[in-house]
C-alpha cells in the first residue's frame, strides 16, 4: 500500500508555492484539513493590519473626502480593483471589468444587458439544466420579465456543457447563452473559447459564470472573445464572506448594451443629480449604487496574492493537488464503494473534485467533527475543494485517511 503521508511530505517539500499557506491566518487547533476553499477562502495574515490601516487612515481621517481625494479616490475603486483583477486572473485589458455587486446581481445586470443587444425575434435563452441554482433561477425570472423562453441543455451532471451540446440548441432565435466555466458540482472545466465561438456563429452573445474558476484556473476573456462574464470574490480570491463580485463587459459592447439597474453611480454626471438617466461611457455605465469600499480591502489583498504567485503557477499546483487526491481516491476510496464524479483529464478538470457514495450526507458532519471540512452537495456528493494557495498536500492526505476511517466504522 502506498505511503501517502510520506508522498505528501515530499510534495510539500518540493512545492514552489509551499510557503503560501503560512501567509494566511491559522485556524483553530481543531482544524485538520480545510477542503472547502472553493466555497469560502481563508483570510490572509495581512488582512487585520490592512483593515485597521483603512479604518484608522482614510476612513477615520479623511471621512467623506475619501471619495474624491488622493491617488485612489474611492469613486474609482470599482474600475481600479476591476483592472487589478483583470490583469491578475482574467486575461482582460483595462477598462472592461468592475467590482461592484454580488454575483447574483451582476448576473442579472449583465444578462439583461446581453439581451438588450438583440430584437424580439431572438426569444430564446440557452442554459444547462445542471448549472448553479442561482443562475437558473435568475434566468427563469428574466425570461418571464422579457417574454423570452428558456432552452435547456441536458448535461451529464458529472460533466458539464460542451461545444457539441451548445451547437445542438443555438440558432437564429438565440438571444443569450449562459454557462459556467467550471461546473459547481463536478468541477468540469468547459471549453470556453470553443463554446463562445459556437454561440457567436449563431449570432448570440455568451455570459460566463467564472465563480468556480477565477483565481484557480487561467481565464482569457479577451482572447476567447467573451462578451460578458461574472464571478465571485470569496472563493479562490479569499475576499471574505460576501465579498463583492466582478463583472466583465467586452469593450465592443460598451456603447450598445444597456443594463437595467440605473443607479446614480452609473450616471455620466453622478453629482449633477438632475432628471433623466444618461449612462456613463465605458464600463462605469454598468455600476449602479455606492461601491462596497470596505469589502474591497480584503479582496484587493486576495487579488494581489494571485498576481504575486502567478495564475499559471496556481493552476500547476491545483492540478498537482487534484492528481494526488485522485491517486488516494483510486487506491483507498473506490474499493470502499466511492465513485468519482469529476473529470480525470487535466483539460476538463477545475479546482475541485466530487466523490459520491450512499451515506455521504450522514458522513459529512462526522468529518466536520473530526476537523476535516469539505462540503456536501445532494444527492450524495462530497466536494473536495483544494485551494492552491492555502492547501498543503499533507492536508489532503490526512483528510482522505479520515474519510477511510469513518467509512470503515460503518
Amino acid at each position: 500500500m502506498t505511503d501517502f503521508a510520506a508522498t505528501a511530505a515530499d510534495l510539500d517539500a518540493a512545492d514552489p508555492l509551499g510557503h503560501w499557506p503560512g501567509r494566511f491566518v491559522p485556524a483553530g487547533d481543531d482544524l485538520v484539513a480545510y477542503l472547502d476553499g472553493n466555497s469560502l477562502g481563508r483570510p490572509p495574515r495581512d488582512l487585520p493590519a490592512a483593515l485597521d490601516a483603512f479604518v484608522r487612515g482614510p476612513w477615520a481621517d479623511r471621512l467623506i473626502r475619501g471619495w474624491s481625494e488622493g491617488d485612489e479616490p474611492w469613486m474609482d475603486w470599482p474600475l481600479l480593483v476591476g483592472d487589478e483583477l483583470a490583469a491578475a486572473a482574467l486575461g482582460a485589458a483595462a477598462g472592461q471589468t468592475i467590482i461592484a455587486d454580488s454575483t447574483s446581481v451582476l448576473i442579472y445586470k449583465l444578462a439583461r444587458a446581453a439581451l438588450s443587444l438583440s430584437g424580439p425575434e431572438r426569444d430564446e435563452i440557452v442554459l444547462d439544466a445542471h448549472n448553479f441554482p442561482t443562475d437558473r433561477y435568475l434566468l427563469e425570472g428574466i425570461a418571464a420579465e422579457t417574454g423570452r423562453v428558456l432552452r435547456w441543455i441536458e448535461t451529464d451532471p458529472e460533466l458539464g456543457v460542451t461545444p457539441e451540446l451548445v451547437a445542438e440548441v443555438v440558432g437564429e432565435r438565440t438571444a443569450l447563452v449562459l454557462a459556467s466555466h467550471v461546473a459547481y458540482r463536478s468541477g468540469y472545466l468547459a471549453e470556453a473559447a470553443a463554446i463562445t465561438a459556437v454561440a457567436h456563429d449563431a449570432g448570440a452573445p455568451v455570459l460566463w459564470d467564472c465563480s468556480h474558476s477565477v483565481g484557480s484556473v487561467p481565464i482569457m476573456l479577451d482572447a476567447w472573445e467573451v462578451d460578458f462574464a461574472v464571478g465571485c470574490g470569496y472563493k479562490y480570491l479569499n475576499g471574505g464572506p460576501g465579498a463583492p463580485a466582478f463583472g466583465y463587459v467586452a469593450a465592443r459592447h460598451h456603447d450598445h448594451a444597456r443594463q437595467p439597474l440605473q443607479g446614480w453611480m452609473g450616471h455620466a454626471e453622478p453629482f449633477v443629480m438632475g432628471p433623466g438617466y444618461r449612462p456613463a461611457a465605458g464600463i462605469r455605465g454598468f455600476v449602479t449604487g455606492t461601491p462596497p469600499i470596505l469589502a474591497m480591502v480584503p479582496l484587493r489583498l486576495g487579488i494581489g496574492d494571485v498576481a504575486e504567485a502567478g495564475i499559471e503557477a496556481v493552476r500547476t499546483k491545483s492540478l498537482a493537488l487534484t492528481d494526488f487526491a485522485l491517486s488516494m481516491i483510486d487506491e483507498l476510496l473506490v474499493p470502499r464503494g466511492v465513485r468519482l464524479g469529476s473529470p480525470r483529464d487535466h483539460d476538463h478538470r477545475g479546482g475541485h473534485l466530487t466523490i459520491s457514495r450512499t451515506g455521504f450526507e450522514e458522513l459529512t458532519p462526522r468529518l466536520w467533527a473530526r476537523g476535516v471540512i469539505p462540503d456536501f452537495r445532494r444527492p450524495d456528493g462530497i466536494r473536495l475543494g483544494l485551494s492552491p494557495l492555502t492547501t498543503r498536500f499533507a492536508e489532503v492526505a490526512r483528510a482522505i485517511e479520515v474519510v477511510v476511517e469513518e467509512l470503515d466504522r460503518v
